[in-house]
């Protein structure tokens, strides 16, 4: 047809510039269905023209050349104008190659791709295309074809097949894992978010930030455009679809047979992956954060993904409406090397960082997290006053306000916010906000991933120590169900361990990963540390609210990833540490700073991580103890401070988890005893606060010492009994399965729990004994005197009584049991606070006790101490203490017959014995004794008897009752000498009238 036309308009049948197109469209609209489909034609075209370019550059009729270099650049022009054409309306032509697009089902479920796509990745240098179901495999476009194509047209043109091309692209790593084949969709992503009107229409597609009431974090990373690029990972999703290959399968299976070559083959060629990975995303979020039109569409998306994705902090992760851990890690990993420009040694950059950004409700909500110490009331107060105050232009305002202004001032375009709804119109500082949308990640990507591989490893020792239970119970009684249970245990162990090995490649084994998130926490600690003040103590009185209202996950993410960090070889190495130092000394005992007394106990966590752990041992951080300005003054206060502010910590299970903390410290307190700077300094605050918190400190680790060794030694005569019941094979074998396998439970349940206590109660009487060594004063004190000679003296009746032998073991050292060392330490505990007692006074202690006291036990210890080679010296003092308290026992039984019976009003209502120092309670207005009250009241600050708050310094002196206390105690004592004299002459005229008699 177009030929009749061209001969009717009397031209020749040959093809020109003016019918070029007239022919083109006439081939791409007529019915052509065994020719070839309109995207291979118009390539073949373009590539028919720049084999005609080349060939015309050897004419030598420059006229010649001139006109049909302008013909073949027509030709390509044509033949992309047309590729644009039919790309993006690809039902305009028939015999159309490519899917219609439709809704946004018909497009997430269709099969075919872009035909761009085998050109883009040809383009990018990737390699095999197969995996990308393209009939055209191996195609690579003409030399300049993509350039022409994406440059040189408009973006309304462009925009509906970049968009198609990047919904292809997503949908081809979808259930890719990270030994896919990932990189060419991924170069591709990065080739077209290179070109502007690429970048400009990746933001602008509906599945940049997906929208909808269905949509949560699960859904944004399986529906986004980059959500699929992120979940690449080497860490197992398994709870909605299975990545490919299987990471855990094809690495690790059967890892405990595997060479070790093996596994750090493994380990390399993941990292190397991962590595690659977090390279071009990287790249990708640079070019489109270069870019001011698009800067803004990043920072959104980022927020709206972290937004969707909260609830991934909560200890139980629903995994249906949260993204991928692998997600977030990737996550972690790629804001990381955002962040890298501001992390220099010096951190010159961090004011660039404001703390108001926190609340200002722009784009993270970060107002409604836990913070450090204010209140979410107290948080919404100070935010709320400060935007009035910026409302009505106060300007400026003192003290800390004035600084946080200032820094705003030089960060924002305006600041004129009026009030709690109104959307603020500062800007922030991309430092800024980088700054606040890392931490957030990284608390939700990499410290999950490592709080999860902790459980992992949790897992894994239980479920070894149920398997060898249950192979236990098949060798005493073997069952078809025993059988059963051990294989499902073996299975579920098989994938922990791949899972836990997966989590160990992708981030333990990835030192630059860990480092450089640690480079992070240490801006945020000398961030946090500007908002207090600075590097100085004391802190001030009152904490300011800039740094009370920041998150508390902040500090806990820091001191969780220094834990994990200080685990594994060689990650800290090159790590500058003294800020951390400065930071944990600091805050560790500060309730008024950082309220959670668990977040200052896992700083002592991280301080245990770093000691050295024997002496003299050449530890890359025993100069952060031994070297370092406020280590030297102020760590074993602050220790001694926490162990006894964590007494009370307010959850419910504070009983339990103060043992582990104190477990912490002991061990910290007993190596910095052994230096000598640190001894110094504990013999100071002992002195200092003898009456304040060193006699708390004494009090609970006395509390602690005597419960946990009782609870160890009635426990060890419950492993005794059921050892008994199972020495008896005959009698054992004839009571039920299950009562057998309740009692088997028990037992190793019973193991478990004095092997801990023991070595807890160990740690306590070890410190008691070296510290009572050099400071004894405290340990003699009124309120603590008698607290202490009962505690020694129920443990000598324990250790060298008439029960002791029912305590004997077959393997002690199992159990940490050690009863001779016990008996050193006891014993040498005695002669140490005797040593001090200037005033006498701890023998009439001892004998008052009347629980535990037997002379005989001081004559008994001393033939055990011979037998297991205690100094003589040692034993000799023992025995002499023995011989006192004997003697005070004697005359405390003169002194109690001389008063006869006591007056209920000189007695103490709460021990019923005579008092000595009598003082009211306020509240109460009850009557008690000094001492009894004041050792009440180290333990708990409230009025025994209303509950009422109480300290020592509220008692007030009962003189009167005093008064009557001592005539009434002298009218006794002179009466005794009285009938003492009498008595005494009486005997002297008898023993004379006998003399007499036998002369």
């Amino acid at each position: 047809m177009t030929a009749a036309e061209v001969l009717s308009e009397g031209k020749e049948l040959l093809l020109s510039r003016d019918l070029m197109e007239r022919v083109l469209i006439d081939r791409l609209s007529g019915d052509f269905s065994s020719a070839e489909p309109p995207f291979p034609y118009l390539l073949g075209c373009y590539r028919r023209a720049h084999d005609e370019s080349k060939k015309i550059q050897s004419m030598k009729d420059k006229s010649l050349r001139s006109e049909m270099e302008i013909v073949t650049k027509q030709a390509k022009k044509l033949a992309v104008s047309y590729c644009r054409i039919h790309l993006a309306n690809p039902d305009m032509f028939g015999n159309a190659d490519t899917p219609s697009s439709g809704g946004l089902d018909t497009r997430l479920k269709k099969k075919n791709k872009s035909p761009l796509l085998p050109l883009i990745f040809a383009e990018v240098g990737s390699g095999s295309l197969d995996m990308f179901g393209s009939s055209s495999s191996g195609v690579q476009a003409p030399p300049g074809f993509l350039d022409e194509f994406f440059k040189d047209s408009d973006f309304d043109s462009l925009d509906p097949i970049l968009k198609e091309l990047y919904e292809d692209l997503r949908s081809t790593v979808i259930n890719v894992s990270v030994l896919g084949d990932f990189q060419p969709p991924l170069s591709a992503l990065k080739y077209l978010v290179s070109l502007p009107v690429g970048a400009k229409s990746l933001v602008s597609h509906e599945w940049w930030v997906p929208r909808g009431a269905y949509m949560n974090g699960r859904a944004m990373e399986l529906t986004s455009i980059l959500g699929p690029f992120f979940h690449i990972s080497a860490l197992p999703d398994n709870t909605l679809f299975k990545s490919q290959p299987d990471v855990g399968q094809q690495c690790f299976s059967e890892a405990s047979e595997r060479r070790p070559a093996d596994l750090l083959s493994s380990f390399s060629t993941i990292k190397k992956f991962m590595n690659i990975l977090y390279s071009e995303l990287h790249d990708v979020l640079m070019i489109l954060l270069k870019s001011t039109d698009t800067r803004e569409c990043v920072l959104q998306f980022l927020a709206e993904v972290i937004n969707a994705n909260a609830s991934r902090g909560h200890i139980q992760v629903d995994p249906v409406s949260c993204a991928s851990s692998g997600m977030f890690v990737n996550l972690s990993a790629v804001m990381l090397r955002l962040c890298e420009p501001f992390l220099d040694p010096h951190l010159t950059k961090r004011d660039k960082i404001d703390p108001k950004y926190a609340f200002c409700g722009h784009r993270l909500k970060l107002s409604d997290l836990t913070a450090l110490h204010a209140s979410s009331e107290e948080v919404s107060e100070w935010v709320d006053k400060d935007a009035t105050t910026n409302a009505n232009g106060a300007g400026q305002e003192n003290g800390n306000k004035s600084r946080l202004l200032q820094s705003k001032e030089a960060t924002s375009s305006s600041s004129n916010a009026s009030g709690k709804n109104a959307k603020p119109a500062t800007k922030y500082t991309f430092i800024c906000e980088c700054f606040f949308m890392t931490a957030r990640v990284l608390s939700l990507g990499l410290l999950k991933a490592l709080s999860d591989f902790k459980h992992l490893s949790q897992d894994i020792s239980r479920g070894e120590d149920n398997l060898a239970q249950l192979k236990a119970m098949r060798d005493q009684a073997p069952s078809p169900q025993l059988e059963l249970d051990i294989s499902r245990m073996e299975k579920e162990l098989e994938l922990y361990s791949q899972e836990k090995l997966c989590h160990e490649a992708q981030i333990l084994r990835d030192g630059d990963f860990i480092q450089r998130a640690l480079s992070f926490y240490r801006l945020v600690v000398v961030w946090l540390v500007g908002l207090a003040g600075g590097f100085k103590m004391p802190l001030p009185s009152t904490c300011p609210m800039e740094f009370s209202c920041m998150p508390e996950h902040f500090v806990e993410d820091a001191m969780e990833l220094l834990i994990f960090a200080s685990r594994i070889p060689k990650a800290l190495d090159g790590v500058p540490l003294d800020d951390f130092m400065n930071f944990i000394i600091m805050f560790m005992a500060s309730p008024e700073y950082v309220r959670n007394p668990y977040l200052r106990a896992k700083m002592v966590e991280v301080l245990n991580c770093w000691m050295p752990r024997s002496s003299g041992s050449s530890s890359a951080t025993s100069s952060l103890f031994e070297g370092h300005q406020l280590s030297l003054e102020y760590l074993v206060r602050n220790l001694l401070k926490l162990y006894v502010d964590i007494e009370f910590t307010g959850s419910h299970t504070q009983f339990y988890d103060k043992f582990n903390i104190r477990h912490n410290i002991a061990e910290l307190l007993e190596y910095l005893w052994q230096v000598p700077s640190h001894r110094n300094a504990w013999r100071r605050i002992a002195k200092d606060e003898e009456k304040g918190v060193y006699l708390n400190f004494l009090n609970f680790l006395v509390n602690d010492s005597i419960y946990l060794l009782d609870e160890s030694l009635n426990k060890i005569l419950e492993i005794k009994q059921i050892e008994a019941e199972m020495s008896n094979t005959a009698e054992w074998e004839q009571r039920p399965t299950q009562e057998r396998q309740e009692r088997t439970r028990l037992f190793h349940s019973q193991e478990n729990i004095v092997r801990i206590d023991m070595k807890l109660a160990n740690e306590d009487v070890t410190m008691l004994a070296f510290t009572s060594e050099e400071i004894t004063a405290p340990f003699l004190l009124p309120e603590m005197v008698e607290r202490v000679a009962n505690m020694l003296n129920y443990f000598l009746l324990q250790l060298v009584g008439p029960q002791r032998k029912s305590l004997s073991l077959k393997d002690p050292e199992k159990y940490e049991f050690r009863p001779k060392q016990l008996l050193k330490q006891i014993v040498r505990i005695y002669v140490n606070l005797a040593r001090g007692d200037s005033e006498n006074i701890f023998p009439g202690a001892i004998s008052s006790d009347g629980r535990s006291y037997n002379e005989q036990l001081f004559n008994a210890g001393a033939d055990v101490l011979r037998r297991i080679g205690e100094e003589g010296r040692i034993i000799q003092e023992f025995m002499e203490l023995g011989t006192k308290a004997k003697a005070a026992a004697s005359e405390a039984l003169d002194a109690e017959a001389a008063l006869g019976e006591i007056p209920d009003e000189f007695l103490d209502p709460i021990q019923y014995t005579l008092m000595r120092d009598p003082v009211i309670l306020p509240s109460s207005r009850i009557t008690v004794d000094r001492p009894i009250i004041q050792r009440h009241l180290l333990s708990d600050n409230h009025d025994p008897f209303n509950r009422a708050h109480l300290t020592s310094d509220m008692l007030i002196p009962d003189i009167e009752l005093k008064t009557k206390i001592d005539e009434f105690v002298k009218s006794h004592q002179s009466k005794k000498r009285t009938s003492g004299e009498d008595s005494s002459n009486k005997e002297r005229i008898q023993t004379t009238s006998s003399n007499m008699l036998i002369d």
